[in-house]
């Protein structure tokens, strides 16, 4: 089960969000405080997939916190919650890493649209690392000009995944070069211009 740490100064928010996300089979901590929410982060023993951070809290506000979550907990998606919403403070959070800015009040149906909007980039994400991966190893066989059919079958499979992936036809137009095809070469590095 994915764990949530949800951080608001505000009981009702805390309360809100606690019941939405265990309604989605999430579990969920929560801290009242940014020296609370340190602690946990801190906690190597704890695990958290996601934390929800308001910015305006006494004490450490969100914005220090986020520092130290992104110093602590690299990987870790961050959703900002804040009611002063202003263009300034969200390019900063975003500087800082924040994945999503969720402006207050919100609904029970924001919240899981937020949700969904993270799991989608998650899955995005994933796929492009599988699609880097592929790309690697064909870029390593056509470095040591081993086995050319392996690459292709590399990239076709990486194209199959995203077409959308400009670096494939790039490769693959070295490949036709390597190969001497030259007329597939301009056909795919055209290709792959139409993506700058």
């Amino acid at each position: 089960m994915k764990k949530i740490l949800v951080v608001d100064d505000t009981k009702n928010i805390r309360v809100l969000l606690s019941t939405c996300l265990e309604l989605r089979g999430y579990e969920v901590i929560t801290a009242d405080n940014g020296g609370e929410a340190l602690e946990i982060i801190n906690d190597k023993n704890q695990k958290i997939d996601l934390i929800f951070l308001d910015i305006r809290m006494p004490g450490l506000s969100g914005t220090e916190l986020l520092k130290n979550i992104k110093y602590i907990r690299n990987n870790c998606p961050v959703v900002i919650m804040t009611a002063f919403a202003t263009v300034k403070n969200a390019v900063e959070c975003t500087k800082l890493g924040a994945l999503i800015y969720l402006q207050k009040p919100f609904s029970p149906e924001r919240i899981n649209l937020v949700l969904d909007e993270i799991e989608n980039k998650k899955k995005i994400g994933s796929i492009d690392k599988d699609i880097d991966a592929l790309l690697d190893e064909a870029r390593d066989l056509l470095d040591k000009e081993e086995n050319t059919n392996e690459a292709f079958n590399l990239l076709k499979k990486a194209l199959s995944i995203n077409p959308y992936y400009k670096e494939t036809y790039l490769l693959i137009s070295k490949l036709n070069e390597k190969i001497g095809n030259e007329e597939e070469m301009i056909r795919f590095r055209e290709i792959y211009k139409l993506f700058k």
